[in-house]
């Protein structure tokens, strides 16, 4: 895999991440505090549950922004691989969610594409050799990162 396509392979890591999270928080706002949409009835009976909600898709949407700055090295492909692992799986152990609030379409489409980033990311990383002598690091955010 050459650099170019592991740098637009991040970009497009980068765009799934910040869409699918900012339709996650905005989700989250209406269900937790307006009690509109499908999370209201997810929280209906404890709304301080919301926090996890928002930190989550919160949170994503920060790794969004890295990764659409990563530079295309091996540490940055390696976390962007733990970070689908991590969101894919908990999809996966907190499906039931998903059921509830009548949203198995949006979890079959986010978890198979978290998984989907799992197994390209991991192929950019293989792809992406570093030397026996140098020194390994993520490397820059950006080329103009100081």
């Amino acid at each position: 895999m050459t650099t170019a396509t592991r740098q637009i392979l991040l970009r497009a890591n980068a765009t799934f991440l910040l869409a699918a999270s900012a339709g996650g928080f905005a989700s989250d706002v209406r269900g937790i505090f307006f009690g509109l949409g499908p999370v209201a009835h997810v929280v209906a009976e404890a709304p301080y549950a919301g926090i996890g909600f928002i930190e989550a898709h919160g949170l994503a949407f920060i790794l969004g922004i890295l990764m659409w700055r990563a530079q295309p090295a091996r540490g940055w492909h390696l976390a962007a691989v733990a970070i689908h692992v991590l969101l894919g799986t908990a999809n996966l152990v907190f499906w039931q969610l998903f059921i509830a609030a009548d949203m198995l379409v949006v979890g079959y489409v986010t978890t198979a594409l978290h998984g989907l980033f799992v197994v390209l990311q991991m192929s950019a990383a293989i792809s992406a050799r570093v030397p026996d002598s140098a020194p390994v690091h993520a490397g820059p955010i950006s080329s103009g990162y100081r």
